[in-house]
């Protein structure tokens, strides 16, 4: 590299490159370290000089950067391409990872007003109710709005007992027996029949699974269908599987001869 005494014609410096360019020294300096871009020449006095042609490799670089490219794949991967086929993959390449980045950010777009609707609605501060509802946006969980209608007693006993996949068991599992419970009433089939006994004892094992014993959750569990924010839908469809589960819970702990809601309450 050539020292000069003054700046001859047609050098610029570090600054005037720069500002040119509209990048900072740093950057420039960040660039030179690198490997990517060197200055052509260097006075006496220390200060890096650039030339017209400086300027369209860093034109290059800053393209490229544009691009989605990193400073590591700018030196090691793109400059040392020889042919348009070559130079066509890594940006085919490039797409592929700025639409994974589209679709990313999208998803984050969708779960930032979801979760914006929700802060509103619960009317109050609680980043612990707000982290559960993201874990459930991100897990594709559709009932995430449940969240924010539980204590937070509830919420931590949800918390210890359930992990992320365990959750998502539980809650299909819920939805499927409600389901049953919907079948078996529109069948007509008798809440004291061996069937609706069977049904009544899956029930009660799901209970027991997410209360852990607990029977004063049980309320808490009970309140599921009956939801302030749920679809007409929803609450049709709960409303008739409580009926039916009732029932058949009732006939299903006086053949036990104990009644766990009861002592739930008290």
């Amino acid at each position: 590299m050539e020292k000069y005494r003054a700046i001859p014609e047609g050098y610029m410096t570090v600054g005037e490159v720069a500002k040119k360019m509209n990048v900072t020294v740093r950057t420039l300096q960040h660039y030179d370290k690198e490997g990517l871009l060197s200055p052509s020449a260097v006075s006496e006095g220390g200060r890096r000089l650039y030339t017209d042609k400086d300027l369209v490799k860093l034109h290059q670089i800053l393209s490229l950067k544009h691009l989605g490219f990193s400073l590591s794949d700018i030196r090691n991967r793109l400059i040392s391409l020889d042919t348009p086929e070559e130079v066509a993959e890594i940006l085919a390449e490039q797409a592929g990872l700025v639409r994974q980045k589209i679709e990313s950010l999208s998803e984050s777009l969708r779960e930032l007003n979801t979760l914006r609707e929700e802060v509103l609605q619960m009317q109050s501060v609680d980043f612990k109710k707000y982290a559960d509802i993201i874990v459930n946006l991100q897990m594709k969980n559709d009932f995430y709005w449940l969240i924010k209608h539980f204590d937070n007693d509830t919420l931590d006993h949800i918390r210890r007992r359930f992990d992320q996949e365990s959750g998502k068991v539980f809650m299909k599992r819920f939805l499927q027996l409600q389901d049953e419970a919907v079948r078996l009433r529109e069948a007509g089939i008798p809440a004291d029949s061996r069937e609706g006994q069977q049904f009544a004892q899956e029930y009660w094992a799901m209970i027991t699974e997410f209360t852990g014993g607990d029977m004063s959750l049980l309320p808490r569990l009970m309140e599921f269908g009956q939801l302030i924010e749920a679809s007409p839908k929803w609450e049709e469809k709960q409303k008739l599987a409580g009926s039916y589960a009732e029932q058949a819970l009732d006939v299903y702990f006086t053949r036990l001869g104990t009644d766990p809601f009861q002592e739930g309450a008290e």
